[in-house]
């Protein structure tokens, strides 16, 4: 390794990873991907230009949105095409060491870790599920449902609705989040894993309803179905959420040991 590249570091896996797994994408400086191996595991690599990818320069273009964008893609697209061809641990974006010799001694430091990760993952993939909830039809319902019982045009009636005007935002509020907790814990029956993200920003999302639960969970592969019906019978059942199921991807959420120092 010269002193102006690095290694970018995509995945860690096991020792019997396949030789060509990931050759057939290039990495994120248009890099051939390739291996270093150490304590019986592998980690899938790229060697990069530090002028691009060194500390410094990364502080810069993690805040440039194209490059973030075309980087991170690069990045996925490595660690897919690994945990197509085996169970593995995806590494935070712009993981990057000084050289082979560094790398190995993340792996022989970090082996306990990287087992009991790799042991969490092995037959099974992330699936995220993302709630919206529409506020103003949750509103509108509590404001009906303050009115129900008593005769249209009494002042009690006419009392209990204006008390629910004036707090539907709030009991909305209240009921899509009591629904988004009740959905998150009928999902975790489903998985062997789940984590609840902080909502994405609305300008990133481009909705204008409200992100009430960004859940990912980790689902045994032979249980996919299982899980996907679980998404749809929610829908019916909080009829107040709007449900968006995404997956398979790599288990990002789950990896727990993609730390160490350069």
């Amino acid at each position: 390794m010269t002193a102006d590249h690095g290694v970018w570091v995509y995945a860690v896996t096991g020792a019997g990873l396949p030789e060509d797994a990931g050759h057939d994408v290039a990495g994120v400086a248009r890099e051939t991907i390739r291996t270093v191996t150490a304590a019986g595991l592998t980690a899938v690599v790229g060697t990069v230009p530090l002028g691009e990818f060194g500390e410094e320069a990364l502080r810069s273009n993690l805040e440039n949105l194209d490059w973030l964008e075309t980087v991170a893609r690069a990045h996925d697209g490595v660690v897919s095409a690994v945990v197509r061809r085996a169970p593995a641990i995806p590494l935070r974006l712009a993981t990057v060491y000084r050289d082979d010799d560094r790398v190995r001694d993340v792996l022989d430091a970090r082996r306990a870790d990287f087992e009991e990760a790799l042991a969490l993952v092995t037959g099974r993939t992330e699936w995220g599920v993302k709630a919206y909830a529409d506020l103003d039809a949750i509103a509108a319902s509590a404001v009906e449902a303050a009115g129900s019982g008593a005769e249209k045009g009494t002042g009690t009636a006419y009392l209990l609705r204006r008390r629910a005007q004036l707090s539907a935002r709030d009991e909305a509020e209240r009921v899509a989040t009591g629904d988004a907790d009740a959905l998150h814990s009928l999902l975790l029956r489903c998985a062997a894993a789940g984590r609840r993200q902080a909502p994405t920003d609305p300008t990133i999302s481009g909705r204008r309803d409200r992100m009430v639960l960004n859940g990912t969970y980790l689902v045994d592969d032979d249980r996919r179905d299982e899980f996907a019906e679980a998404v749809a019978a929610a829908r019916t059942r909080f009829d107040g959420l709007h449900l968006e199921l995404t997956g398979p991807w790599p288990p990002y959420s789950f990896a727990g040991a993609d730390r160490g120092n350069p």
